[in-house]
C-alpha cells in the first residue's frame, strides 16, 4: 500500500469517527459544541476536529453543519436533518 492509500484510509477512518460521533449526539435534535471539549470524546485532536468538521459541511446530507459563534474557539452547531 503506497503512502498516499494509508494517508486517504487513516483520514477517512478519522472522518467516519467524527461523523458517528455527531450522528449520535445531535439524533435528538441539535449539538452545539467545541473541537477542544468533544477531542477525548472522539479520540481525535481539536485541530483534527476543526480540519474535518469543514469538510463534513458539505459531505454529510443528513446533517445539517455550521458555525455558530466564535469565542476563543469556534462554537459549532450540529443538526440531524433526517
Amino acid at each position: 500500500m503506497s503512502t498516499t492509500s494509508q494517508h486517504t484510509d487513516a483520514a477517512f477512518s478519522k472522518e467516519e469517527q467524527l461523523l458517528c460521533y455527531l450522528r449520535e449526539r445531535a439524533q435528538d435534535g441539535e449539538l452545539y459544541f467545541k473541537s477542544k471539549f468533544i477531542a477525548d470524546d472522539v479520540g481525535l485532536s481539536a485541530k483534527e476536529i476543526g480540519a474535518l468538521i469543514v469538510k463534513l459541511q458539505d459531505s454529510a446530507p443528513d446533517l445539517t453543519i455550521e458555525k455558530w459563534s466564535y469565542t476563543s474557539a469556534t462554537t459549532w452547531r450540529v443538526e440531524s436533518v433526517a
